[in-house]
């Protein structure tokens, strides 16, 4: 058996029906403890994003974490992975993406309302929070060290995963293809340019994602916001064929949806991993950033932070998906007879506007969207090696390989990295949902005192 056949088969039973209950299940269990307040308070949340606070303890603004949190989410997953979903999964996939979002508010505002009330300040005066330090602190004893340090250990396994080989594999390949860029090429010029950034630490990360993610979403959203002005005429049929392959136990896909065959569990299985890999909601990697921000309240960052699975999924993902849905290109082949996916879908989809251009504005928006989430996933791995080993030098020693591993990344195969990166996803999520459970009434003491103490009387 070959190592990606191997990955494969790893990757089918991390990601099997139990993995999808217990992330969505999570999810729709917290909107409830915490009646419904993260859906109330979105507009709340969002208001509250640039809203200037007098100064607290911590190493970002409240705005600086929330990009950072967001370059590390606002990633190959937007193009990339929402491509795959609707050719693995069919259009139905983008209804589960969306439907797995709505509940992964509730999860990204618990885990990070857990990261802030359990962080600490380590050796050099940041702060250190995520889901390792509400193991530790929060369940405690010799269980929640165990569910700590596994954590810490799939984290750091999977910032070279989902944060970097992912990442530099999805902007080689399209520099490759559109470009006719050598991967080697690509993959030398993101090690020098993680290695400017990622050395100087959190403080470099922050003002740079606090740049690039607004920039980048913005043309993003306009350019996506063109094409579907343009295929207007087909967003009914788009949404019609979305919603029917959602629900259906046996579906194929017509019109605007191509031929593709899926199920609603297909569906529903592709819809929840990509989403998830998206916006990350449940994995526990958020809160990492959310920890360092300063703030007066617990609950305050929780709705910050929670506002990037709106904007990652709600929006940009499903943007991407209507431009494909109304583009006609979906199940279309390439010479040999395959399925086009990934970044040459949604490439064929915007040249159904933009012609050759299509390619530049993908492959730009790709390598700035992916290269943000490379800076971003290097923090998360970075603190979860910190929680493991407090050594400074071991850190230092970290930033530089990770930095090293774009290489690499940007000249593996696809489907080895892809299913690492899942795999490594599922495992990471595992410790931090069930830490997001036991935990249940921490957050909703945060949640409740919070709108009672202060939404109550700033409304």
């Amino acid at each position: 058996m070959d190592l990606s056949q191997l990955l494969t088969d790893v990757n089918d039973f991390v990601w099997g029906p139990i993995m999808l209950a217990l992330l969505v299940g999570t999810g729709i269990f917290l909107t409830f403890r915490l009646k419904f307040l993260p859906w109330r308070n979105l507009i709340y949340a969002i208001k509250m994003i640039t809203q200037k606070k007098a100064e607290h303890e911590g190493d970002l603004s409240p705005f600086q974490s929330l990009m950072t949190a967001l370059s590390a989410t606002v990633g190959t997953g937007n193009i990339v992975g929402v491509a795959t979903a609707m050719v693995l999964g069919g259009p139905g996939a983008i209804v589960w993406m969306w439907i797995s979002a709505a509940f992964g508010l509730s999860t990204k505002y618990g885990e990070s309302v857990l990261a802030v009330k359990y962080r600490e300040t380590n050796s050099v005066g940041e702060m250190a929070g995520g889901p390792m330090y509400a193991m530790k602190n929060g369940i405690g004893g010799t269980w929640g060290k165990i569910m700590a340090a596994a954590f810490a250990f799939f984290a750091v396994c999977a910032s070279f995963g989902i944060g970097n080989m992912t990442q530099a594999n999805s902007i080689s390949a399209a520099f490759e293809s559109s470009l006719n860029i050598p991967t080697w090429q690509t993959g030398i010029v993101l090690v020098i340019a993680s290695l400017a950034v990622l050395m100087r630490g959190v403080h470099s990360i922050g003002a740079v994602s606090s740049f690039i993610v607004p920039s980048m979403a913005f043309f993003y959203l306009l350019f996506t916001a063109i094409i579907i002005i343009v295929n207007f005429k087909n967003i009914p049929e788009g949404l019609s064929v979305m919603f029917q392959m959602a629900f259906s136990t046996d579906a194929v896909a017509g019109g605007v949806g191509g031929s593709i065959v899926a199920s609603m569990l297909t569906a529903m299985r592709w819809g929840v991993a990509r989403g998830v890999f998206s916006n990350e909601a449940g994995l526990g990697s958020a809160p990492i950033a959310a920890a360092a921000a300063r703030t007066d309240h617990a609950s305050r960052q929780g709705y910050v932070n929670m506002t990037g699975t709106f904007f990652d999924t709600m929006i940009i993902c499903m943007l991407t998906g209507l431009v494909i849905a109304s583009s006609g290109v979906l199940g279309m082949t390439d010479e040999s007879g395959e399925l086009v996916s990934g970044a040459q879908l949604t490439i064929a989809a915007f040249a159904t506007v933009y012609g050759e251009g299509a390619k530049y504005i993908v492959s730009i928006a790709l390598a700035l969207f992916a290269y943000s989430t490379i800076l971003g996933w290097e923090y998360y791995g970075e603190k979860s090696l910190e929680y493991l080993v407090s050594n400074r030098v071991v850190i230092y020693a970290y930033r530089l390989v990770f930095s090293l591993i774009t290489f690499i990344g940007a000249t593996q195969t696809l489907d080895v990295v892809w299913n690492f990166s899942d795999t490594m996803n599922g495992l990471m999520a595992i410790p931090n949902l069930i830490c997001l459970l036991i935990l249940n009434n921490k957050i909703a003491e945060e949640c409740f005192d919070y709108q009672n103490a202060v939404i109550a009387k700033e409304k």
